[in-house]
């Protein structure tokens, strides 16, 4: 009884400190979400600049030439007035090659430009992933404000541009993603309204959220669809359950009418941007290229799908989170020493993951113990939002559930290995989830009230700690050649901000030397691979359809390839001898320079590239 005495005195002592810090707050929460106080501003003010900084830093020693050529020249051809889908096949949505476009048609060719973007939207992303994660805490936890701030903390290293710091389209999508999120949010939690003549203006909000709801699919295919369905399928649910039941609303979910007003404004961004398509790059060249042929390339089989649940560490990491949860409940809650071995077993993974920093000395080892935290954290929010769900049906327990559909829609790409860069913020917002769900649990609160927030810490130290190794190893980049070395900057002024090591800038660099002087710029050019951003640095119009040659992008066979070069008049070929890229993804590449030779002879060798000219 002194044991339970003592612990229950502890766990008022932390309620009256938590209502203290947190009165404000919880206060202005009740009027409104959207209320910010001074602290509210200055934390988010330090995560948006530090993860900026990360970003910044990352580009001042990295540039992955083959990425940053896909997306600059193909933004290029389209500041230039060329229509993708429908003038040149694009295999992925137009959302980040606009946006990108923009940018070169506002401000000029120069990629410091796409680098402060990647810096912005980075940084923007960690507040909007801390705000998601401190309105889930505000309803369960006393220090909501401070165990949200940890949560998000080891996202100035993990955010969406941290690890991948340079535009593109997954990072730009998941961007979107935390937007939506945060709208079907605030609607969740805000006043629930049947439809009356003087709720019209109410509805503009939910409308809003819903016309927001396909920005996702607008940036990447397997991201966005899957979530846009989704959350349709949800709504239509929603909007029958309460039909049936006749119940307008609840405290946590919207009535009917927000609903309806959520997919009517859905719809109307689908539609509108249909008819954008219809009346630019006609809607069969879109569908062709982003889901047709983009199926054909990249979707991978169900094997590959599963491969993320085949994790060994999930055949003694799943047996330890549960046993923790059942000496958590129940009359074994009263008991020290259950306690105690719940708090070791529900640790032991984030332990483990800082053990591997000193059990392994190679990165490649490390960040495996790292990414080995996400099938166990999958299975767990899995069961947890199917738990919501069967409890209460509500827009509340239906996001989480969305939020795992686009983490398996963004594993659907390169798996768990190449896909999880940018998508870190929505694993904080489902583990900012079980946070909730322990602290909302009586007979931990009542026996163990620091359980909560000591996972919430260890959790942070761990993603932290873990997270800026790493990053800072650049494993997930290890496809390019980024051996240790002086950084290396680009002389070209369209290519001020991009700097790596190696010899392939300074390479580049004399082949466009080689270029103005003796190219024409009425020429066709082609360059394979076409690793470098070619069009970008020269301001040259492409003249070909395709400029990056991989399985993913490329349509040709070797002879289709020589006839296309024949149509389009293509004088000049480049070829990369000495690649960035560790594997030369060009198909075929062999019988593409076999059958190229009918038509091209050497003309000149440079270092790194062979020039060759039509016959």
């Amino acid at each position: 009884m002194q044991g339970r005495e003592f612990l229950h005195s502890i766990h008022l002592a932390q309620s009256r400190s938590g209502r203290d810090d947190d009165s404000t707050e919880r206060n202005a929460s009740r009027v409104s979400h959207a209320c910010w106080s001074l602290r509210d501003f200055i934390a988010a003010s330090l995560l948006f600049l530090s993860s900026a900084a990360v970003v910044l830093w990352q580009n001042a020693h990295v540039a992955v030439l083959w990425d940053i050529s896909y997306t600059l020249d193909t933004s290029l051809r389209i500041a230039l007035g060329q229509m993708p889908y429908r003038d040149f096949p694009l295999v992925h949505a137009p959302g980040t090659f606009l946006v990108q476009a923009a940018i070169i048609r506002l401000f000029g060719r120069l990629f410091f430009h796409h680098v402060l973007y990647a810096a912005v939207v980075g940084g923007l992303g960690t507040v909007l992933a801390w705000r998601i994660v401190l309105h889930r805490l505000r309803e369960a936890i006393a220090a909501s404000w401070t165990v949200s701030l940890l949560l998000a903390a080891p996202l100035t290293v993990l955010g969406i541009y941290a690890i991948l710091p340079f535009p593109s389209y997954d990072c730009d999508c998941i961007f979107s993603v935390l937007i939506v999120v945060l709208l079907l949010q605030r609607l969740s939690a805000g006043p629930s309204f049947a439809l009356t003549p003087r709720s019209g203006r109410a509805l503009l909000r939910p409308f809003i959220a819903g016309a927001v709801l396909p920005l996702p699919l607008f940036f990447k295919q397997n991201i966005g669809l899957p979530l846009l369905l989704a959350t349709f399928v949800c709504l239509l649910v929603l909007i029958a359950h309460r039909m049936i039941h006749g119940a307008p609303g609840s405290h946590n979910t919207p009535g009917t009418a927000a609903l309806g007003a959520v997919l009517s404004g859905s719809s109307a961004a689908l539609i509108a941007f249909g008819l954008v398509l219809h009346f630019t790059a006609g809607l069969h060249n879109y569908f062709h290229w982003t889901i047709w042929f983009a199926a054909q390339r990249r979707l991978p089989g169900m094997q590959a799908m599963l491969e993320v649940y085949q994790e060994p560490s999930l055949l003694w990491w799943l047996p330890c989170v549960g046993a923790a949860l059942v000496l958590l409940k129940g009359r074994l809650s009263t008991l020290l020493w259950a306690r105690i071995t719940a708090l070791i077993l529900l640790a032991a993974p984030l332990l483990w993951t800082l053990a591997g920093l000193f059990f392994f000395d190679d990165a490649d080892d490390r960040a495996s113990s790292l990414l080995g935290l996400w099938p166990l954290l999958l299975v767990l929010s899995c069961a947890l939002a199917l738990r919501g769900l069967w409890l209460e049906f509500s827009l509340r327990t239906v996001l989480p559930v969305l939020i795992l559909v686009a983490i398996h829609g963004t594993l659907l790409s390169q798996q768990l290995w190449g896909s999880t860069y940018a998508i870190w913020p929505l694993l904080v917002i489902l583990f900012a989830d079980m946070i909730a769900f322990l602290a909302t649990r009586p007979a931990i609160i009542s026996y163990f009230p620091i359980l909560p927030s000591f996972l919430a810490a260890l959790f942070a130290a761990t993603l932290l700690v873990s997270g800026s190794l790493y990053t800072a190893s650049e494993e997930r980049l290890s496809y390019a050649q980024l051996a240790a070395g002086p950084v290396l900057h680009s002389a070209v002024p369209a290519l001020e901000g991009m700097n790596t090591s190696g010899p392939f800038l300074p390479e580049f660099d004399g082949l466009l030397q080689f270029v103005s002087v003796t190219i024409p710029a009425s020429d066709g050019v082609v360059l394979l691979p076409g690793e470098d951003p070619f069009c970008y640095a020269t301001g040259r119009v492409p003249q070909f359809p395709v400029l990056l040659f991989d399985n993913a992008t490329d349509p040709y066979s070797p002879e289709q390839l020589v006839e296309e070069l024949r149509h389009h008049n293509i004088r000049w070929l480049i070829v990369k001898t000495e690649l960035q890229i560790k594997e030369d993804p060009t198909p075929q590449r062999d019988a593409v320079l076999t059958a190229l030779q009918h038509d091209f002879l050497p003309y000149c060798r440079l270092t790194g590239y062979v020039v060759y000219r039509r016959r």
